[in-house]
């Protein structure tokens, strides 16, 4: 099966570090998040990958390049509209580096991949979130439902308490639990092909229509996860996720090495 992963947005909240490269760069323990996304996909067998490019997307196509030939044993095909890149090596990973356009939005994005994903059943992500999401368990709730479309549900880690106040006064500080979070969109999607129809061009935003009509059409259907789900939207998160790495207790490396 082969993951769609978006990789060309701007990563506006993140410009210290994405005024000099595209948000799926920035590293974590001296790797991309993009690569953490991927091997995360690698983990549960799914090696073949095709990455939506934008905003600095020669970066991406330099990064990966680099580091294909430094294992070696590569094959490479380039044209105008994509760079692939076959790795023989033990990861076994296939890399379909596509150009979408600078201010395509995500739906849009989605849709110009259509072509690379041959009519099947396909999984979709962003590159601004790390989990440990059992994505074979994903896989077979989407096949379980027969609906066009898994999203992966999260409830992100609370960033206040919570205070009751009368009268100025603090009456009661309470901790917020997850137990107080609404269910947000995690992204991690598993997808098939008719939802193509559900996108009008390059304007349309994913997270607007067609998500919305999806779910008005009973078409939409949300894999819970209760594990561990972080973004990566400011550098706090980012400063956030390098601690949890760089002191090896992080969820989301469930691979060796």
């Amino acid at each position: 099966m082969k993951v769609a992963i978006l990789a060309g947005g701007l990563g506006t909240r993140l410009t210290e570090e994405t005024i000099i490269k595209p948000k799926p760069m920035v590293e974590i323990g001296g790797r991309p998040i993009l690569w953490h996304i991927m091997t995360h996909y690698s983990y549960f067998g799914f090696n073949e990958f095709i990455i939506a490019l934008g905003y600095k997307g020669e970066y991406i196509k330099s990064w990966m390049n680099d580091y294909f030939n430094l294992k070696k044993n590569i094959v490479v095909e380039k044209n105008k509209k994509e760079f692939f890149i076959r790795d023989m090596n033990k990861d076994g990973w296939a890399v379909h580096l596509v150009d979408t356009g600078q201010k395509t939005q995500t739906g849009g994005r989605i849709k110009r991949l259509a072509p690379w994903l041959d009519d099947h059943t396909f999984m979709l992500t962003w590159c601004d979130a790390v989990a440990n999401i059992n994505l074979q368990d994903l896989l077979n709730f989407h096949f379980s439902h027969g609906k066009l479309a898994t999203v992966t549900a999260v409830r992100p880690k609370p960033r206040f308490g919570h205070l009751v106040i009368k009268k100025d006064a603090v009456t009661k500080f309470k901790e917020k639990s997850l137990a107080d979070e609404a269910w947000i969109n995690g992204a991690f999607f598993v997808l098939e092909p008719e939802i193509f129809d559900y996108i009008d061009g390059d304007d349309t935003q994913w997270e607007k229509e067609p998500l919305e009509n999806l779910a008005k059409n009973g078409q939409l259907m949300a894999f819970k996860h209760k594990g561990f789900w972080q973004c990566m939207d400011t550098i706090h998160e980012k400063n956030e996720l390098e601690k949890m790495w760089d002191r090896s207790c992080a969820p989301w490396k469930l691979w060796k090495g």
